[in-house]
């Protein structure tokens, strides 16, 4: 038996929408997105998986069709975790799950996986360019005065790669780029730097655009400058695109020690790989899930 099932899930004070897809009697997947998408990025890899597993994807807060909240303190981690919660107890209440994020949907999941809330419930979590921010804040630490072993390239690499997370940390900028009309030209820069070949407008880009970027001055710097030790309490497998423009494989170094096991999944895609690639990243969830499905 196959759904397709629309959620309106209460999370504080705020709605989100989600959607199930899939057999509900078989192993759910929740799949999160990042910025400045919604939950349509992952169309592509939800029609590989639907047909084995319960598939359940949602709007992020600022995202989509959830709540749009205007304060940036309303983008913080514990908020995004608590959203996630409100999701899974909404639709798959008290059962155990599989965590698969892109972008800033890894970022923010990394929160869940390294704390208590939903312990015992994700049997494993699957990290696509997304990194936890408080193994990043530990790593500069680590490389920045590595001169002679290299780190010190590493991290300055990385940080012209992450331009943009300085640019999102200025008021009022960003939200005029996408009100001047980035979202009309989002679906060129997509196709001619990421190779969305199918990229379309979307009348739901500009609000993606201008709310997401509280995800990033709620939690970028606080977190690099103030990390905190956070382990997996799951198995974790992070796939790293190689020809990422944004986020470097250099972040998944010395990851073991927060993991526990981890595995490492390259492959020849560009950062939007959930879109470009998904018979390879469903090929990947599928053989990690199977591994880990009774963790």
């Amino acid at each position: 038996m196959s759904i397709e099932r629309e959620h309106w899930v209460t999370s504080g004070d705020l709605i989100l929408y989600a959607k199930a897809e899939g057999n509900p009697d078989h192993t759910p997947l929740v799949l999160v997105h990042g910025y400045p998408d919604n939950h349509t990025v992952w169309d592509k890899v939800t029609e590989q998986l639907k047909q084995d597993y319960l598939v359940i994807r949602y709007d992020v807060r600022g995202a989509g069709r959830s709540d749009k909240p205007s304060a940036t303190s309303a983008y913080r981690m514990k908020w995004l975790a608590r959203d996630l919660k409100a999701v899974v107890d909404a639709v798959i209440p008290g059962q155990p799950f599989h965590l698969i994020a892109h972008d800033w949907g890894a970022i923010q999941s990394w929160e869940t996986v390294t704390t208590g809330a939903l312990n015992g419930r994700i049997r494993s979590y699957t990290a696509i360019s997304g990194p936890c921010l408080d193994h990043v804040g530990y790593w500069i630490r680590d490389q920045i005065t590595a001169f002679r072993s290299g780190g010190t390239g590493k991290v300055l690499r990385q940080l012209a790669s992450s331009w943009y997370v300085l640019m999102f940390q200025l008021p009022l900028l960003p939200e005029s780029l996408w009100r001047a009309g980035l979202d009309r030209r989002w679906p060129d820069y997509l196709r001619k730097h990421e190779e969305v070949t199918e990229a379309q407008f979307s009348p739901l880009q500009k609000a993606d655009g201008q709310y997401g970027v509280n995800l990033y001055r709620a939690n970028f710097l606080s977190k690099l400058l103030r990390p905190e030790p956070r382990k997996a309490a799951c198995p974790v497998q992070v796939i790293v695109p190689t020809r990422d423009a944004y986020v470097g494989r250099q972040l998944t170094e010395h990851l073991a020690q927060w993991t526990g096991k981890l595995t490492l999944q390259e492959l020849d895609a560009t950062h939007w790989a959930p879109v470009t690639e998904p018979e390879a990243v469903a090929r990947s969830v599928r053989e990690f899930v199977s591994a880990h499905h009774r963790y």
